[in-house]
């Protein structure tokens, strides 16, 4: 029986002094470990699966944290995590008060540069190599990319400009065979052989000289020769952009990863190397279906059977997808827009459904923008479903683009809020500041799965321009569904709880309303009315609804949002409400980044909870804290 080997590597170095013969083992013990945590904690596991032989053959060949290996999104970094240090704390993985699912550079300083949004690790590796050049400093810098990342507009603006530079630097493509070539055994092999000992610039120029000598045998030769130069060597667009190409190369041989990377280590100036693997490798149920295992959650490993969370209530996604495709049959005019994130933003019922008007454009968050912009000026209704927090790539866009020309596009932000072990980079929760700071737009946010259907319906049939819809991640209250979908009067919001006597206003907006109604009904047990409305809108706000409470005696207002207090919609009440003789108290998350955890405990932390607004409410209204809840 073999002894186990990752629990007594401490460090990248500890990697280094073992046997070629063993770093099999250390692969294996890796997928063991990432498998049992992601298990019972959820996590991302395809990714991290097939990147496994890459992270071990890296930190076996390169002297991190020396040199510096940038990981683009970190979920194809766990194997780097349990390599750096991080194999006793890896249970604590997107928990509260433990390790990120991401790279964090507070974390670890073998996390160069944090990554959770794509397509950033070859930008940042090249200012890392201009910065070492300045200085005169001696290390390798290797940026890590996956096959989706390299789909993204700014990781070819990174290659071009690297290629132009000429710096050191090394980009490893990890192809999971979802983008550019499928070849792999002994012709990729072959080629990466090839390349590795430069006998492929010799044949390039010595066929390049040939072509040349063809002209005048007619322009239709001279393309079929280009053509053949491409499918001989398939590096040719990043030869062209300046890169020596070295690949396609097995990414599970842990030997040939470690020769070629040897190989490369030697080579001056900027190198791709081209590796082919397998999302989700050494578990058959990851492998079979890469989309689902992505990020399955909890489950059985021996079995694969995923453990369903909690609740009978349909998660928002599954509601916003189910509604788009019910409104879509029913207008033509409709068609939906993704940015690489089909299940994640349930467009895929729209891909499954309607697939001639379903549009994946990639990871490219600014280019679906001004593609739906383009879509919009033909009198078609673009729907872009896009995370919160990736929307936010595409704000130039969406001023210029949609904004400035008041173009009929409907924006559908998931992830709105607090969205929990993902982290900072993850949590929506700048949306509302910057959508409502655009002119034209208007945005909403629903404070249950209902009214989100409504929502999507109102979205769809608004033609005067831009229109943004929020919602958070996770599962409704399980609240009746009406049968027949209703227009929501823009900019008009809802008295939900009211009463002769009230004292004070609690404005609540999206996933702090039904909260808001928990806190007054406690509150109402002491003795204490106030009125909770549902204002619906951020843009406009319902400025008829906020003046009639005002005539009716209301003084004092609490508004309560799942967002950055600056800019947000306290914010546009406070505007809203300049030079009435009231006062406002906002709600909301203050000047900081919320780290991860589970979204109960990061809104008790940030004090928007039932029992926070519960506790602001009577402090407002007493001078007195509760010091013990009272809600139901």
């Amino acid at each position: 029986m073999s002894i186990e080997i990752l629990h007594i590597l401490k460090k990248p170095q500890d990697l280094k002094v073992l046997k070629k013969d063993l770093l099999p083992q250390v692969c294996r013990e890796i997928r063991e470990r990432i498998l049992d945590v992601v298990s019972k904690k959820g996590g991302h596991l395809g990714a991290s699966l097939g990147a496994t032989e890459i992270a071990v053959a890296l930190h076996y060949v390169f002297n991190a944290p020396k040199d510096k290996i940038i990981w683009d999104t970190g979920h194809q970094a766990y194997a780097h995590k349990l390599l750096t240090g991080r194999f006793e704390k890896f249970d604590t993985l997107r928990q509260y008060g433990g390790i990120s699912g991401f790279l964090n550079r507070k974390e670890s300083e073998y996390d160069v540069f944090g990554g959770g949004h794509a397509s950033t690790a070859i930008s940042a590796g090249l200012g890392v190599a201009a910065a070492r050049d300045q200085k005169g400093e001696d290390f390798k810098v290797v940026s890590i990319v996956s096959d989706g990342c390299i789909t993204g507009g700014m990781a070819y603006e990174a290659l071009q400009n690297a290629g132009n530079l000429g710096s050191d630097l090394l980009v490893v493509l990890n192809d999971n065979q979802m983008f550019i070539s499928h070849r792999v055994g002994a012709m990729g092999t072959f080629l990466a052989k090839i390349l590795t000992l430069g006998i492929v610039t010799q044949w390039e120029k010595r066929l390049e000289k040939f072509l040349a000598r063809l002209h005048f045998w007619g322009s239709a030769l001279v393309r079929l020769g280009k053509r053949l130069k491409v499918l001989l060597f398939p590096g040719i667009l990043f030869e062209e952009m300046g890169f020596a190409y070295f690949g396609p190369v097995d990414g599970h041989d842990i030997y040939r990863l470690i020769e070629v990377l040897e190989a490369i280590k030697k080579v001056k100036g900027p190198a791709l190397l081209h590796i082919i693997t397998k999302k989700g490798k050494g578990y058959e149920h990851s492998e079979k279906d890469v989309f689902g295992w992505h990020a399955p959650g909890k489950f059985d490993v021996a079995t694969g059977e995923i453990i369903k969370s909690g609740g009978s209530s349909t998660p928002y996604t599954k509601v916003f997808g189910q509604t788009l495709v019910r409104v879509a049959k029913e207008n033509k005019k409709v068609v939906a827009i993704t940015a690489a994130m089909p299940e994640g933003t349930g467009t895929d019922q729209m891909r499954d459904q309607l697939p001639e008007r379903y549009f994946d454009v990639g990871l490219a968050e600014q280019h679906a923008v001004t593609f739906a912009g383009g879509i919009a000026t033909e009198g078609l209704k673009p729907v872009i479903a896009i995370y919160s927090t990736f929307l936010q790539r595409a704000f130039d866009q969406m001023e210029h683009d949609i904004s400035l020309q008041n173009l009929n596009v409907f924006f559908v932000m998931d992830r709105g809020g607090l969205v929990g072990d993902d982290g900072p980079t993850h949590h929506g929760v700048f949306d509302y500041s910057f959508v409502r700071i655009l002119p034209n737009f208007v945005m909403m946010a629903p404070k249950d799965e209902n009214e989100l259907q409504h929502m999507v319906y109102t979205g769809i049939q608004y033609d005067k321009g831009p229109i943004a819809l929020r919602y958070p991640r996770g599962s409704g209250y399980g609240v009746p569904m009406d049968k027949e979908l209703k227009l929501i009067k823009i900019g008009r919001g809802e008295i939900l709880k009211e009463s002769s006597g009230d004292e004070a206003a609690i404005l609540a907006i999206g996933s702090t309303v039904y909260p808001a109604l928990e806190a007054a009904k406690a509150l109402q047990k002491d003795g204490i009315k106030v009125t909770v409305v549902n204002m619906r809108f951020v843009k406009p706000i319902d400025t008829d609804l906020l003046k009639g409470l005002i005539l009716k005696g209301i003084r004092k207002f609490i508004t309560v949002e799942e967002n950055v207090l600056a800019g947000g919609f306290g914010s546009a009440v406070m505007e809203t409400l300049e030079g009435d003789e009231v006062s406002i108290h906002r709600m909301g998350i203050e000047d900081h980044f919320v780290e991860h955890g589970p979204q109960e405990i990061l809104r008790e932390k940030e004090k928007i909870n039932s029992h926070a607004i519960l506790e602001k409410v009577k402090f407002i209204l007493t001078g007195k804290l509760q010091t013990e809840s009272t809600l139901i």
